[in-house]
């Protein structure tokens, strides 16, 4: 579509600088001293949508973080596209390994380099853009609205409190999302699946301070020895996770349909050297990409204790703590999971120490059909745009609000994700590609064309 391609190249600087402007704003949730950041994000998220040709745009309230909504009704009759997005970003720690200034937007070799350049406020940007072209150009299909949120890197806990008083609101037919990737730059995928998530913090006490480690070492127990064993311990020899009832629920996918997700690209030794591994790990007896996609995991995410300073400090310390995320599949639930690591780690506590389990927040898996008339527009779009089908891939990662959304408003999620496994989402140096910004804004143009040709058959 000329028309498209067209306004793309006419306003890609001006897309860019508007996009730079919100990656500047340091949006951190789970950081207390940036809420400040979180209502200018808001507020430039309301703007962007008016600016472009919202009807209404408005920064909500909820229990944490703000949220902005914003719609155009073209006409009540029609189908609704429920956009959903997210402003806020992880934290940039370690600051010491970023090659550039976080919040400040570098483009290089073709990539934005900023923190949110692809998680989520380069991906959701697009729709913002996308939005505007159908508006300047007269071309938009159907009704939009758009809900951003500031807490999805936290686990989403105030949102679905959120839909449930703002059902009407809310009201769609299907939501369109962009926080996912592509299998390759050249090669297009549909995202069909999501692990859940049930994360968690551990605190092992011993002493009630911090001991010489020469006078009493040996003699009471050193809270990160003993931590480092318990947590060694809940994955066994073939790395199968040894919590009781861990497995219960995980449904074993058929012989056939691994067979079917084994036709997915995927190179081994460029995957390797892309993260700069000698080999891959994880539960014996599946692919690397079974393992991210139809299999749970548990990993450490952080682990801490003692002295870590410069020089040495002779000390046992009182107390060592680790944070630990369990990535789920569907029909693990995620407050049971938590629930059961919680009793099991206490189980496994010798007595020499006091155990405390804090469960941080979770969200569910999700599975969306590839029959439905949006799936099948967004095959389309990228079909367009790439010149290639895309391949429907079930993700390792977690966006634990869209099995809410099937939840409390009985709507299905199509995954359109631009971002690219190099791009190091939640990582020093992130990136985003420039080429899959703006083929992400054409893409997301395309859908809603399709979307509407596929809601008359």
């Amino acid at each position: 579509m000329d028309y498209i391609k067209n306004y793309i190249e006419e306003n890609k600087q001006r897309f860019l600088d508007e996009l730079f402007g919100l990656i500047r704003i340091p949006s951190i949730s789970s950081i207390s001293e940036n809420k400040d950041d979180m209502y200018k994000a808001a507020e430039y998220w309301k703007k962007s949508m008016l600016e472009a040709g919202a009807d209404k745009a408005v920064v909500m309230e909820t229990e944490g973080h703000p949220v902005t909504y914003g719609e155009k009704i073209i006409d009540p009759n029609l189908p609704t596209v429920l956009v959903y997005g997210h402003m806020d970003v992880m934290p940039v720690d370690p600051l010491e390994l970023w090659n550039t200034e976080p919040f400040e937007p570098v483009v290089k070799d073709g990539k934005i380099f900023a923190r949110g350049a692809n998680d989520d406020k380069g991906q959701a940007f697009m729709h913002a853009k996308a939005f505007e072209l159908m508006m300047r150009t007269n071309t938009l299909p159907c009704n939009v609205k758009f809900i951003i949120e500031g807490e999805e890197e936290i686990g989403s806990p105030n949102l679905g409190k959120f839909m449930e008083e703002n059902k009407e609101m809310l009201k769609a037919d299907v939501i369109l999302v962009s926080d996912t990737g592509l299998i390759a730059v050249d090669i297009p995928s549909i995202t069909t699946g999501l692990r859940g998530l049930s994360y968690v913090q551990v605190e092992v006490t011993g002493p009630n301070k911090d001991l010489h480690s020469g006078l009493f070492g040996g003699a009471v127990a050193n809270p990160i020895n003993i931590l480092t064993k318990m947590v060694a311990s809940l994955t066994d020899e073939n790395n199968k996770i040894t919590i009781p009832g861990f497995y219960d629920k995980v449904l074993d996918v058929s012989l056939e349909e691994r067979a079917e997700m084994a036709k997915a690209p995927f190179n081994l030794d460029n995957y390797q050297k892309a993260v700069d591994v000698d080999t891959v790990h994880g539960e014996k007896g599946y692919s690397t990409n079974e393992r991210t996609g139809i299999r749970p995991s548990l990993d450490v995410n952080g682990i801490w204790g003692g002295y870590i300073g410069e020089g040495a400090k002779t000390v046992t310390p009182s107390k060592a703590y680790a944070k630990i995320s369990m990535r789920l599949v569907p029909h693990q639930n995620s407050v049971e999971i938590g629930e059961m690591f919680k009793k099991h780690f206490e189980s496994i506590a010798p007595k020499s120490v006091k155990v405390k389990v804090d469960v941080l927040h979770g969200g569910e898996g999700y599975v969306s059909p590839i029959d439905l008339p949006a799936y099948k527009a967004a095959e389309k779009a990228y079909t367009d745009t790439f010149g290639i089908k895309p391949v429907p891939v079930r993700s390792g990662g977690s966006i634990p609000i869209i099995s809410t959304f099937e939840e409390k408003l009985g709507l299905k999620s199509i995954l359109m994700g631009f971002g690219l496994e190099e791009d190091a989402i939640h990582s020093p140096n992130e990136s985003y590609r420039l080429e899959l910004f703006y083929k992400g804004i054409e893409t997301i143009t395309l859908f809603y064309k399709y979307y509407m040709e596929e809601m008359k058959k």
